[in-house]
């Protein structure tokens, strides 16, 4: 019996010692919960999100200095960056109802229907990239310049997911 209790007693103390490093301090700017221990799963408000994408628009506009023939490009590429109207975040009770609709499938049905919404994103990626192509055309070589170094993902902050590494996507 002695063999046994001293291995057992060296695991426990090594389980210990493992969760408790585990449970160190959150991250600044965290607080005492993660995010998702909050239950925010990184979902952001759109009306937060779509403020930040306003700004961050406005400052690329400001900083490429447009001429008038450009403006007409820019609205075209600014409203290719918006979501889809039919695009909305689903909510708990939406996401439910999809996961029900996807069971009540057989598995090509699903797939079919997998197929279908790929084929949406990837349609509206088609529309956004060529608006930008269509700007970045009508920009002079300084203003490319100055698109490039701002509409990189993180690009103008050094990190990834934007200003202070928070996540989302900067778009253009």
């Amino acid at each position: 019996m002695k063999s046994i209790f001293k291995p057992l007693l060296i695991s426990a103390v090594l389980a210990s010692s493992a969760a408790l490093v585990q449970a160190q301090t959150a991250p600044a700017g965290q607080g005492m919960m993660h995010a998702s221990a909050r239950g925010e799963h990184g979902r952001m408000d759109p009306a937060k999100m779509h403020e930040r994408m306003a700004t961050r628009m406005a400052e690329l506009k400001a900083k490429l200095n447009l001429n008038a023939a450009q403006e007409g490009g820019w609205n075209e590429y600014t409203a290719a960056m918006q979501p889809p109207a039919n695009h909305k975040r689903m909510g708990r009770d939406e996401r439910k109802k999809m996961r029900e609709e996807m069971q009540a499938m057989t598995t090509p049905q699903r797939l079919d229907r997998m197929a279908a919404m790929k084929a949406e994103r990837d349609a509206h990626m088609q529309q956004r990239m060529q608006a930008t192509r269509n700007f970045y055309d009508l920009l002079s070589t300084e203003q490319q310049k100055v698109f490039d170094a701002n509409t990189m993902m993180g690009g103008a902050h050094g990190e990834r997911g934007g200003k202070g590494g928070k996540g989302g996507h900067r778009h253009g």
